[in-house]
């Protein structure tokens, strides 16, 4: 069947959504509204998809559609160059720039459970080693803990009670899910698959006798956790089933609570300053209806928050009955494109599940460990336990929220130290001994560190590709800089007229978030601006207007590894 001219776009909800056999030529039918209203169609087109009416290869060529149409556009006008032009309202969306740029897909087999491309999946490695790195400084140890756990446990933890519909429970082999008095206790139980990392931490923590001059001990746990969302809830990278948080919890004194926030709060300053993403808001979360222990902890949980907020000159929003069951929260809120706010960050304060575990560490003397000075003696006969004081955090959160978030703020274009199209050669010519040297030069710019055998766990690796096809330079810069590559070189015959030690690579800059820093980089690393002369500024401008620089092989890597240091 054929769409007249005239029909309106609303025509196609009354066709059970069958999108797939419709034959509509969206660059010649004519809408005089300029198709404005056509996004008020995308929540019921969503909903369809949502009950399976309608399949989502389907529905992501119609929302591609409507994108284009939803602004005013005439048939022959020219398309964008590159991505830095491209429409706006396309660019904020997270879901059409991370399906342009091959980060992830979701899959009707698994709602909720990205699975990701080579691409994102070195953007979010990239994520847990910048977070790694900053561990030692904050006294965190990474750890490994298991996915499911059985249901005894997450009775004591509470979570059974407090949080099992949001849980996906599994059985074992030869398991009824219940429990047979004539066996081993737990044997036939369920289990349950991690909605967060806390149990087994505090199974860690009392895996050893612990001592107050142990403390604080600090975690860090990258672990996935699953969590049974309502399938209407789910949306893109920022609401998922499966997920990866940079979980960590502090056991502490109750004396160190205090600096243990405040030390937590200043990580993410530190991390959230790097990402260009200050514009973050504090939220304190009470007590909810639903929650384990008394008021009187509570209360006092409460104040402790509100404390470190108001001497680290924090605004913040209360938000009553939003803590979790366990414990009083405090959240770090970002909004993305759409204006709606995500919780990234968050700290929270527990005084139950240490107890609910059991959890115990020793101190000399009397039980009021504020007298515990250092260097004094005491009586080892008189040697009495206290409850550690647990404090959960996440400095991203889930990290693929996160991603969502960042992919917004920066439309696409990745800070180079995270980039997964940092490098890209490109040949001119059709000669074979070009494109040869293309390839070798790639494989040498991708892998400075190279040597025989098995590679030291410190060494660099750049992600490099080259493009040695039969298209023209012009078009191969094009879709160079579409695809969102840091940098791309040149290399022709002429490139490769003297030694291969000397062999240039004509650089030229491409696309960044902070253009101008990394230009500024480029020019302290080529030592150019350092002297007033004409000759230097001249230099100075042509890299600023990224013109082509004729750079050695040698000074590509040592450049990449400068830049990479820099989190530009």
């Amino acid at each position: 069947m054929t769409l007249g001219a005239s029909m309106p776009i609303h025509v196609l909800i009354g066709w059970n959504f069958h999108f797939a056999a419709l034959e509509i030529d969206f660059d010649t039918w004519q809408y005089p509204t300029h198709m404005r209203s056509a996004w008020s169609l995308w929540p019921s087109l969503a909903c369809a998809q949502n009950i399976g009416l309608v399949d989502r290869s389907s529905l992501r060529r119609l929302r591609s559609s409507l994108v284009r149409l939803a602004e005013p556009q005439r048939h022959n006008q020219p398309q964008p160059t590159d991505t830095t032009s491209a429409d706006p309202k396309q660019q904020e969306n997270h879901r059409v720039v991370a399906s342009s740029h091959d980060i992830y897909e979701l899959h009707t087999s698994s709602p909720g459970s990205p699975l990701f491309q080579p691409s994102g999946t070195h953007i979010v490695q990239k994520l847990q080693a910048f977070l790694r790195a900053q561990y030692p400084t904050y006294g965190f140890q990474e750890v490994l803990t298991p996915t499911i756990y059985k249901k005894s446990l997450w009775e004591t933890s509470g979570h059974w009670n407090n949080y099992k519909d949001d849980m996906f429970t599994v059985t074992g082999r030869g398991a009824q899910g219940g429990h047979d008095p004539e066996r081993e206790i737990g044997e036939n139980e369920e289990y349950g698959l991690k909605p967060m990392n806390c149990p087994g931490h505090c199974l860690l923590f009392k895996s050893q006798k612990r001592s107050y001059k142990d403390l604080p001990i600090r975690y860090a746990d990258f672990s996935p956790l699953h969590r049974n969302e309502l399938s209407g809830a789910l949306s893109g990278l920022t609401r998922l089933r499966r997920f990866h948080q940079d979980d960590g919890h502090i056991f502490c004194r109750p004396s160190q609570v205090k600096d243990e926030i405040s030390r937590t709060l200043d990580f993410v300053r530190l991390v959230y300053q790097t990402f260009d993403m200050e514009d973050y808001r504090f939220r304190l979360g009470t007590r909810p209806e639903q929650h384990i222990g008394s008021v009187d902890d509570w209360d006092k949980a409460e104040a402790r928050l509100k404390s470190a907020l108001q001497e680290s000159q924090q605004y913040f929003d209360i938000n009553p009955g939003d803590g979790a069951f366990y414990g009083p929260k405090i959240d770090i809120i970002l909004t993305d494109a759409d204006g709606k706010d995500h919780q990234t960050a968050t700290i929270q304060l527990d005084f139950q599940l240490p107890k609910r575990f059991g959890l115990a560490y020793d101190v000399p003397g009397p039980k009021q460990e504020q007298r515990i000075m250092p260097g004094s003696t005491q009586d080892t006969a008189s040697v009495k336990s206290e409850t550690p004081v647990l404090i959960h955090r996440a400095i991203l959160g889930s990290l693929e929220r996160f991603l969502a978030l960042l992919i917004e703020s920066e439309a696409g274009k990745w800070p180079f130290w995270m980039n997964p199209n940092q490098l890209i050669i490109l040949t001119v010519g059709k000669d074979a001994s070009v494109r040869q040297r293309a390839e070798e030069m790639a494989k040498q710019l991708a892998s400075p560190d190279l040597r025989p055998g098995a590679q030291a766990l410190s060494a660099r690796n750049f992600m490099v590709d080259c493009d040695n096809t039969d298209q023209s330079l012009a078009k191969k810069i094009f879709n160079a800089r579409r695809r969102g590559y840091s940098f791309y070189a040149v290399v022709g015959k002429r490139n490769l007229v003297q030694a291969a030690e000397k062999q240039t690579l004509d650089l030229s800059l491409g696309v960044h978030p902070k253009q101008q820093d990394v230009q500024q980089a480029i020019e302290a690393f080529l030592d150019l601006g350092a002297s007033p002369s004409s000759t230097t500024r001249q230099a100075s401008h042509n890299t600023l207007n990224s013109t082509a620089k004729g750079l050695t092989i040698r000074q590509c890597q040592d450049l990449m590894k400068d830049l990479e240091k820099r989190y530009l």
